[in-house]
């Protein structure tokens, strides 16, 4: 059963770490499942600290990849309107796959650019507002891929550390 676990968690790992790009995918909290099932096994001891500040760390880190495209647009000059219009296209990136995986930059941008326009503001402030949205994309995106990678490097880790424990024979 171990192994079974082991092969599992390890491959939430993965898909946590493309889930760190991909909209559909909570990258952090698939990584984070992966860590848990790891300690699970009968090999690697109970930590509930760690699993508990990795679980905190993965929910903050989720939310703010939500929040943080919408601040963008705000620090770049972006009104209430920007902000709602950045959050809109998020929501359709993730519920109308229309643009693919590009969606996830370009719907955003566009939200941004829109709810500007409707604002009233003029077309270079809108366009600054939308960048601020992309690069606040950008830094929720390094974020989860940074915290889905050190996930997995955790993991490799622990495997090797216990891996006398998890790869005998009973």
């Amino acid at each position: 059963m171990d192994i079974a676990l082991l092969i599992l968690g390890f491959l939430l790992m993965l898909v946590g770490i493309l889930g760190s790009f991909l909209p559909v995918l909570p990258g952090p909290p698939i990584s984070w499942v992966g860590l848990l099932l790891l300690y699970l096994t009968k090999a690697v001891p109970d930590n509930w600290w760690v699993l508990a500040i990795t679980f905190v760390l993965a929910i903050t880190i989720t939310i703010l990849d939500y929040v943080i495209p919408a601040m963008g647009t705000k620090k770049f000059g972006g009104s209430k309107a920007g902000m709602w219009g950045t959050i809109v296209g998020l929501l359709v990136a993730i519920f109308v796959p229309v643009f693919g995986p590009l969606g996830i930059i370009i719907w955003p941008f566009i939200g941004a650019l829109v709810g500007e326009l409707l604002n009233k503001a003029n077309k270079k402030t809108a366009m600054k507002a939308a960048f601020g949205s992309f690069l606040g994309f950008l830094t929720g995106t390094f974020m989860k891929f940074v915290l889905t990678v050190a996930y997995a490097v955790f993991y490799v880790y622990i495997t090797i550390k216990y891996a006398g424990d998890l790869f005998t024979i009973s």
